[in-house]
């Protein structure tokens, strides 16, 4: 399908579930209260852990300058755009998405990260989406990659191009959640592929959660093998780091 069609379509399917829930007025996801055609009330939205104050780079907390460590030891990737702090009730909100169905949640988990990078002050939207990948077979169990319908919307919003297809998960991987931080990197370590150009273009990898950035990282490295000059992480929400 070519990017107008998919535009158009989105559109047409944005203006269909608007007229729904103006008819059928929403209740909140977390307090249950009347929220209009919002997933979340105005209410809870403002009580949620937003990120603030982060590392450009990697989102943990910094002051809202560049970390140490970034410094010490940058990254593969550039930028992070990051919501939220993964903390209650974003958890259950983002568990449901990704577990429960609940695939509305993808529209909401958009507008927040677009709304973070307005807030944040970065410069020229990147050139392209792509959503971090799901090996074959938990897609399958699933039926649907929480990362790509985030992204479909984010695109949809954006204007910014979303590539479907091109980067893949080669190596299906134990789930990074069950394993400990440090094991994390070795997990995805040569876990992914990419078939794309993407010579001297800005990319923007799209995921729902970023916990030590294994993955985002390890897939930064095949995107720019594969010409990228720069890659940002946009995700909804951010784990901080265990307390000592």
């Amino acid at each position: 399908m070519s990017n107008f069609l998919t535009s158009a379509f989105d559109s047409v399917r944005r203006s269909a579930l608007d007229a729904a829930r103006m008819a059928l007025p929403q209740r909140c996801e977390l307090c249950a209260g009347v929220s209009g055609t919002d997933l979340v009330c105005g209410g809870c939205m403002r009580d949620l852990p937003w990120l603030a104050r982060a590392c450009p780079v990697c989102a943990l907390p910094s002051g809202g300058s560049v970390c140490g460590q970034c410094l010490s030891d940058p990254p593969p990737f550039d930028a992070t755009i990051a919501a939220f702090s993964y903390a209650f009730p974003i958890d259950r909100l983002i568990h449901s998405l990704k577990y429960q169905g609940r695939l509305a949640l993808a529209e909401w988990c958009a507008d927040a990260i677009l709304v973070q990078r307005g807030n944040s002050g970065a410069g020229s939207r990147p050139d392209r989406l792509i959503a971090l990948p799901l090996a074959v077979a938990r897609q399958r169990e699933r039926g649907y990659n929480q990362a790509l319908e985030i992204a479909r919307v984010i695109g949809a919003r954006s204007g910014v191009p979303l590539l479907p297809r091109g980067l893949s998960r080669v190596r299906a991987t134990p789930p990074q959640a069950a394993l400990p931080w440090a094991e994390r990197a070795k997990n995805v370590r040569g876990a992914f592929a990419c078939d794309l150009d993407l010579s001297g273009l800005t990319v923007a990898l799209v995921d729902d959660v970023m916990t030590t950035g294994a993955s985002l990282a390890e897939a930064a490295k095949i995107l720019k093998a594969s010409g990228a000059a720069s890659v940002e992480n946009w995700v909804v929400a951010r784990t901080l780091p265990p307390a000592d």
